[in-house]
């Protein structure tokens, strides 16, 4: 059995981890595929920063900060120091030394000629991951927020300003040309499942879904497609999606978030939703399972992925 997810950030990879718990204790035998936003990507201090491939390794292979919820476990910062000093970078975007390291080894595969593709595959060979990471495409894509009186590198807009300022709109620049990985392609092509991660509908799904190839893909794979809703009762349940959502015109409910999503019955992606116990009286485009959505820790998480593999039956 194949398990494919499509995967944003901190969200996504939790999510994932809950996946690979419930195979490792109920299928040993099934395989797990995860294709990651690349939107979130950019270089910077000549380094290649990919943030939400960074996110699902470190989680899978635990090594990542839980109190802080992204980066290293027991990271420091003196490198991060000293290129402030030099004035190289972004004050307020702050990468670990462990990080750094990744970002060195991965601009150095990428400047020797290799895809992000190959690059990924090298950096996740250290790790037991029990899972298989695969870039959603090898192209640079970018993600822009829109802004009175200009566009902010989505990174700007989520980090340094915590999504305060009002966004317009989103651009993914480079998204056109763009071409799906190999890998992707066939993750979904050979799913008998594919999981859509409670991660941010807009910029981490929605990069995904908007690179060329994978709607088609995802629209003609026999394998049947649930989503799990990133939000609880009216709220997000974690980052700031709910600035994305409202940028886009989507209230940030969970029937509001499976309507934008679709049903695949009448030209959407969703074959089944999952919202939690709290949502579950509220009137859905999508065939809707509610349970509890909560992943307070790995065996809620795994039992999350059970109850996604069980309405992928529905």
């Amino acid at each position: 059995m194949i398990i494919t997810i499509l995967s944003g950030g901190v969200g996504g990879a939790r999510f994932a981890r809950g996946v690979r718990e419930h195979l490792r204790r109920s299928l040993p035998d099934a395989e797990l595929r995860i294709i990651v936003n690349t939107g979130d990507d950019m270089w910077l201090a000549g380094l290649r920063i990919t943030p939400d491939l960074d996110s699902v390794m470190y989680t899978l292979a635990r090594a990542n900060d839980e109190e802080r919820g992204w980066g290293r476990i027991g990271e420091t910062e003196r490198a991060s120091a000293e290129l402030n000093a030099y004035g190289v970078g972004w004050p307020w975007f702050t990468l670990g030394d462990l990080d750094l390291g990744t970002h060195i080894a991965r601009s150095s595969f990428l400047r020797d000629g290799q895809t992000l593709s190959q690059a990924t595959a090298r950096i996740t060979s250290r790790w037991d991951l029990g899972a298989l990471l695969i870039p959603v495409t090898d192209s640079e894509v970018e993600t822009h927020v829109t802004v009175e009186g200009g566009e902010l590198h989505f990174q700007e807009w989520w980090t340094r300003h915590r999504a305060r300022l009002p966004a317009l709109g989103f651009v993914q620049r480079g998204i056109e040309g763009a071409v799906a990985t190999d890998a992707a392609l066939a993750a979904i092509r050979d799913a008998d499942v594919v999981l859509v991660a409670p991660s941010n509908p807009v910029v981490s799904i929605g990069t995904i879904l908007g690179i060329p190839g994978i709607r088609d893909a995802l629209a003609a794979t026999a394998a049947p497609i649930v989503g799990v809703s990133p939000i609880i009762g009216g709220a997000i349940v974690r980052g700031m999606a709910d600035a994305c959502l409202t940028a886009i015109g989507v209230e940030t409910t969970a029937p509001a978030v499976a309507a934008h999503y679709g049903a695949r019955s009448a030209g959407g992606l969703l074959d089944a939703w999952l919202v939690d116990t709290v949502d579950a009286s509220a009137s859905y485009d999508v065939p809707t399972t509610a349970v509890p959505l909560w992943m307070r820790d790995l065996d809620t998480s795994a039992q999350l992925a059970s109850d996604a593999l069980a309405a992928a039956r529905l």
